[in-house]
């Protein structure tokens, strides 16, 4: 029982371990995402200044405007492919919808070469810099609930660990410990049922052999019946040391040990509650013994 104990709190706390390592690295990954966003926002800001003032890339630029979308859907709704578990932060949700009218516009004013050749580059700037400011928010708060959710599973894993502790010394002051006292007990009659088989018994069996011996050679009648009322009598006594030893044994056999206890109570209990699966009565039972 304490071995099983132990490998199951093991489990346990494994993994609760392993499920706290994946919470952080998921939320990691969200952090990055989310910190990256406003690299690409400035990477579009770039892309956009390159098409209005020198050589235009709008190969680069869409695929810059794709990335910030697409990752900022991620953000919101998860991925199940990256392992990310959709937003249910209402603080952060409502920051998605501060930044909702500049992914608006950036979708709607950056999605043709025609339309980035005509917008105006300080509009650019200004949606740029209050997006990358919301995100900034954004971050923060993913931030601090990675924080919290860190916290909580250190005090989880702590409560596990304190909760393991207490399980190993219940068992050992109440189960291991009743055991051991129970094989000292058993080793204590070993010892003294070793002492009656060495002396007294072995005593008694030395007086015998020889009143048989003296009985050989005795030819008086008397003293014979004399030697015979000797022998019973010292077989009487290997009887009542024999019927010692036997008591000994039953004494250390009648003592249950602590989970056999256990077993007995919980027996009791659910028979208590009718839960202990018997022979039971059916309608055709009841029906024959009533025909009987």
């Amino acid at each position: 029982m304490l071995v099983v104990s132990i490998i199951v709190l093991t489990i346990a706390i494994q993994t609760i371990v392993q499920y706290s390592l994946d919470k952080q690295r998921n939320t990691a990954l969200i952090v990055n995402l989310a910190g990256f966003q406003r690299t690409l926002s400035q990477r579009l800001l770039n892309e956009a200044y390159s098409c209005r003032f020198h050589n235009c890339d709008y190969a680069e630029l869409k695929l810059t405007l794709n990335k910030l979308l697409q990752r900022n859907e991620i953000l919101q709704n998860g991925s199940v492919n990256l392992g990310i578990e959709p937003l249910r932060n209402e603080g952060i949700s409502k920051n998605f919808g501060r930044l909702h009218p500049y992914i608006v516009w950036f979708s709607s004013n950056m999605s043709s070469y025609d339309d980035v050749a005509h917008l105006s580059f300080n509009d650019i700037r200004f949606r740029v810099d209050r997006f990358g400011e919301i995100m900034d928010d954004i971050v923060l708060q993913f931030q601090k609930q990675s924080e919290e959710d860190i916290k909580a599973m250190r005090i989880i894993e702590l409560e596990l660990a304190i909760f393991s502790v207490f399980i190993v010394l219940f068992e050992i002051f109440f189960i291991v410990n009743p055991i051991i006292n129970r094989i000292m007990e058993q080793k204590k009659k070993l010892a003294e049922i070793a002492w009656h088989q060495s002396h007294v018994f072995s005593s008694h069996m030395k007086n015998i052999k020889d009143l048989q011996y003296v009985m050989r050679v005795e030819r008086n009648p008397e003293r014979r019946d004399e030697i015979v009322k000797f022998i019973y009598e010292e077989l009487d006594q290997l009887d009542h040391v024999s019927q010692n030893m036997q008591n000994s044994l039953k004494k250390s056999e009648d003592v249950d040990l602590p989970h056999q206890r256990m077993l007995k109570k919980m027996e009791t209990l659910l028979e208590k509650y009718h839960l202990v699966l018997g022979e039971e009565v059916t309608d055709d039972d009841r029906a024959h013994s009533l025909k009987s």
